[in-house]
C-alpha cells in the first residue's frame, strides 16, 4: 500500500490525533467513509451514454436564417453521337 510500513502508518495516525484531537477522529473517519462510499456508488452506477443513431440525412443550412437550403439536383444526360 504505497510503500508505507506499519511504523509510518502509526506515525501518521499519531500526528492526525494530535492535530484534530481524539474527539474529532470518529467524525473524520465517518465523513471519509461516507465520501468513499458515495464515490464508489457514482463510479459503478453511472450508465454510460450510448450514441443515438438516426436515419435522417444531413441538410445544408442557411448560415443566416438556419433554414434548410434547397439543393439543386443535377440531371445527367447521355450524349449520343
Amino acid at each position: 500500500m504505497f510503500g508505507l510500513g506499519p511504523v509510518e502508518l502509526i506515525l501518521i495516525v499519531v500526528i492526525i490525533a494530535l492535530l484534530f484531537g481524539a474527539r474529532k477522529l470518529p467524525e473524520l473517519g465517518k465523513g471519509l467513509g461516507k465520501g468513499i462510499k458515495e464515490f464508489k456508488q457514482e463510479v459503478h452506477d453511472t450508465p454510460r451514454p450510448t450514441p443515438q443513431i438516426t436515419d435522417v440525412s444531413s441538410q445544408r443550412l442557411d448560415p443566416v436564417t438556419g433554414a434548410p437550403v434547397a439543393t439543386e439536383t443535377t440531371v445527367v444526360t447521355e450524349r449520343r453521337s
